[in-house]
């Protein structure tokens, strides 16, 4: 191996892409970042347009490699937005737009399905709860209601992944259609007692006949790709795993207990529970990652609506110009004067599973201003990440010692502070906010020989709580009323 080289990272999001241009010895060398557009066509729908996800990622690759030898380019890993599905036929057309994580549109068809008292079963075989927010009900619906869709499962030419599978298939000129575990796990098809798609679950939501990617580890070579001509050879794609997973690694939660939050659109919290399954009710199973055979679970739960509701409060509401005045607002008042805001704009996903919760702002009063509702957008995060990391520690019988933070929102002081008063428990932000991507360069580096990740350190920031006990139930007793309006829709 040349000791000179890099390591291309594709971090595929909710918002955009980004590339990561990294050395060997996993120093940021460049990064670009392409937006793409959301597509809001029914209320609870949320699509992206595959093609448009597809250029953006060439180019953002194309602007990070623009100053460097492109010829020292040693390997490209992906990581990507999760449960986000990508229907397209064996030319690589894309039969609808991609379904996106958030997305609703399952509601019904999971309503149906538990009814008919598959919950038990698929949570056995699944680690998960029958949602919309999993893949499997989104591809039911497009099978069922996409003509273009449809005409090509009879024809045996309709291929599906999650955003993984839909990039590599780009990448190598559909010549692998593949997906490693951690982004199979999130879907509702994949076995993780047995490790292989489930012929019942397939039968379960009626996808029958659709091709889905094969399986590999995250570490396994998946293929070469030269970046549509933008590399003088081709290299290969070493390196695959779902965002969540990839930012526990990059966080170095290699071991048992392990516990992490990415703030992002939603906030991913995920506990490295090793080769054990807790039974679990507020939370979900999954695969974290699987490496040479060897497969780490984590306990996990998603919140749907984080950094999303401040940029709800700057786009559609006009509270502030920019996401650093919300900030601004907040922390120009004392606390929140009883102001809370709950963003169930989509339902309210772990741990509590209201999909007909909506969105509120209560109490109020002729004294509440604009700052006051910012704070309480903010506070909303840390609040929804309490609920969350307490009810994940209590099933899966672990007291970590610190959450481990990253993501956007971690430049936020005032929330990473607010953060550690409501948990009590310190918080370490990595001054690497985007682990994602360091993870699955880590796992490359790690696969070539180039760095043993239990030797290699990251540099992190630490909140210590400071609030007063009698403050802090008073905060989250507040809280959870709010909560309860929500869910209770008065």
């Amino acid at each position: 191996m040349e000791d000179k080289g890099f390591i291309l990272s594709v971090d595929q999001s909710t918002a955009g892409t980004k590339a990561f241009l990294f050395d060997t010895k996993l120093n940021l060398v460049a990064k670009a970042t392409k937006n793409h557009k959301q597509y809001y066509p029914m209320p609870g729908w949320v699509e992206h347009d595959p093609i448009e996800i597809v250029k953006r990622t060439y180019e953002a690759c194309h602007e990070v490699l623009h100053s460097v030898p492109k010829g020292k380019v040693l390997a490209v890993s992906v990581t990507n937005q999760r449960e986000t599905i990508v229907v397209w036929d064996g030319g690589g057309t894309p039969l609808y737009n991609a379904v996106v994580w958030q997305c609703q549109r399952g509601k019904e068809i999971c309503e149906s399905l538990r009814n008919k008292g598959y919950a038990d079963i698929v949570r056995d075989k699944t680690g998960l709860l029958i949602d919309p927010y999993f893949s499997a009900s989104k591809i039911t619906w497009l099978v069922k209601n996409v003509k273009e869709v449809k005409e090509k499962l009879l024809e045996g030419d309709s291929y599906v992944g999650t955003v993984d599978s839909w990039l590599v298939w780009n990448l190598t000129k559909g010549k692998a259609h593949v997906t490693d575990y951690s982004n199979a796990s999130r879907t509702l098809l994949l076995n993780i007692n047995t490790l292989k798609w489930d012929e019942e679950l397939i039968d379960i939501f009626e996808i029958s006949g659709i091709r889905l990617p094969a399986l590999v580890d995250s570490d396994y070579v998946v293929g070469y790709t030269d970046l549509d001509g933008i590399l003088p050879h081709a290299v290969p794609i070493l390196g695959i795993m779902g965002d969540s997973s990839a930012s526990l690694y990059g966080q170095l939660g290699f071991d048992l207990g392990n516990t992490k939050a990415t703030y992002g659109t939603g906030t991913s919290i995920m506990i490295n529970v090793k080769d054990t399954k807790p039974r679990l009710k507020s939370g979900v199973l999954s695969v974290g990652w699987s490496q040479e055979g060897k497969v780490d679970f984590v306990v996990e739960g998603n919140i749907h609506s984080s950094g999303d509701t401040i940029k709800w409060l700057v786009e559609q509401m006009g509270l502030a110009s920019s996401v650093e005045e919300i900030e601004r607002l907040a922390v120009s008042v004392e606390d929140n004067d009883g102001v809370y805001l709950v963003p169930a704009f989509v339902g309210l996903g772990a741990p509590y599973w209201e999909n007909d919760a909506r969105a509120l702002i209560c109490g109020m009063s002729r004294r509440t201003n604009k700052s006051h509702i910012a704070r309480a957008a903010i506070e909303s995060i840390a609040y929804q990440v309490y609920d969350l990391f307490t009810a994940l520690c209590e099933e899966a019988g672990v007291t970590p010692r610190e959450l481990r933070a990253d993501g956007g929102a971690t430049k936020n002081t005032f929330l990473m502070q607010f953060q550690a008063d409501i948990l009590n428990v310190p918080v370490a932000v990595n001054k690497f906010e985007d682990c994602s991507a360091l993870g699955v360069a880590l796992l490359a580096a790690k696969k070539m020989g180039v760095i043993d990740p239990r030797n290699f350190e990251v540099e992190r920031t630490y909140y210590y709580p400071k609030m007063r006990e009698v403050d802090r139930e008073k905060c989250i007793r507040g809280w959870k009323e709010a909560v309860q309006r929500a869910i209770l829709r008065v």
